[in-house]
């Protein structure tokens, strides 16, 4: 088991990689866990790893294909003027970071 701490715009994030037996034998413990902002990590084999993250209802979820069709209709809709410029002090503020 090892435990990687990241920091991203001031808000820290604990990742714990654990094995599937790990997971199994501890399962409510680590969805507890993963309910209170950890990022599990499963190591299946040595190219194979899962990620198991607690899912907030304003997650969406959506294919490949979707995502690069909302960055295209942003690029867009900017190349049209309708965009609006933040500073990155707003856009904190906007993120509530």
């Amino acid at each position: 088991m090892s435990q990687i701490s990241k920091s991203i715009f001031n808000k820290k994030i604990i990742m714990l990689t654990v094995s599937p037996q790990e997971f199994s034998t501890n399962f409510i413990n680590y969805l507890d866990k993963i309910d209170n902002g950890l990022e599990l990590q499963m190591q299946r084999s040595k190219n194979k790893v899962c990620k198991v993250v607690h899912v907030f209802e304003d997650d969406t979820l959506m294919s490949k294909e979707e995502y690069f069709a909302m960055i295209e209709r942003g690029i867009q809709n900017i190349k049209e003027g309708k965009g609006k410029k933040y500073s990155l002090e707003e856009l904190r503020i906007r993120m509530g970071l």
